[in-house]
């Protein structure tokens, strides 16, 4: 048996758990992923320590710092300074004593096989609603596709923009809008990120990575205004291949 599984807080819903069993019942493979819901990232040796584990994903808020008990990071990963796969190599020593674990950033493959084909010349300039792990993966993965992009956050800096900053002149300067929060979320889905929705147009991209729901009010007020809007759901299929090929390569 090989065991899998996700770490963050809390863990309530999970894709992963849901595609990898289905995925490991089709392919009749004898694997388990499991819920590993850590109330403090202190608590991740212990865990290292207490399971045979071949393989991990990361989610929210622990992409970041998890990387201190890790042996190595991908160059990806290092570059995005977040984690979201972690491979258990289990024939290296580590930090643990017993394994050496690697970290990967898969939210970049994700994320960019599924906005890619619905950007047009036009999407030169996105706004990043929010700075946490996954904004870090969006960030790269937008550059990587060849836009200039600005973050907006709730604690604004000289380099990032704080919500009342934006005018309306910046949001038709940066036609591309991804939300990395976890506003709108269910069960919280009447929240949304503080933006001026009133200046979207037309040949405004909102995409928000957040998959449940599908349409997260941020989605809804922006194809009011005409937006072409994107959910997180193609991200989270892809991201889940490579987390495979990831444990397996």
């Amino acid at each position: 048996m090989r065991y899998f599984g996700i770490i963050g807080f809390p863990l309530q819903v999970s894709f992963s758990r849901d595609y990898f069993t289905d995925y490991f019942r089709h392919e009749e493979l004898t694997a388990q992923y499991d819920l590993y819901p850590l109330n403090d990232i202190s608590e991740f040796p212990a865990l290292v320590q207490a399971r045979q584990l071949s393989g991990l994903n990361v989610t929210i808020p622990y992409k970041q710092q998890v990387i201190q008990y890790l042996d190595e990071l991908d160059d990806t990963a290092a570059a995005i300074g977040a984690v979201n796969v972690i491979k258990f190599m289990r024939e290296k020593r580590g930090k643990s004593g017993s394994v050496k674990l690697k970290g990967y950033n898969s939210d970049v493959i994700g994320f960019s096989d599924s906005i890619r084909s619905h950007l047009q010349t036009h999407h030169t300039k996105a706004l990043i609603l929010g700075t946490g792990g996954a904004s870090k993966a969006v960030d790269y993965g937008l550059r990587q596709l060849g836009l200039q992009t600005h973050f907006v956050s709730r604690q604004p800096t000289e380099t990032i923009y704080g919500y009342a900053d934006l005018t309306g002149e910046i949001m038709q300067n940066h036609l591309v809008i991804v939300n990395t929060t976890p506003l709108g979320m269910s069960p919280n889905v009447e929240a949304c990120p503080d933006i001026p929705y009133e200046f979207l147009t037309d040949r405004h991209l909102l995409y928000d990575v957040i998959y449940i729901p599908e349409e997260t009010l941020f989605l809804k007020k922006g194809k009011e205004r005409g937006c072409v809007v994107v959910n997180g759901l193609e991200m989270l299929y892809g991201q889940a291949r490579a987390a495979w090929e990831i444990w397996n390569d």
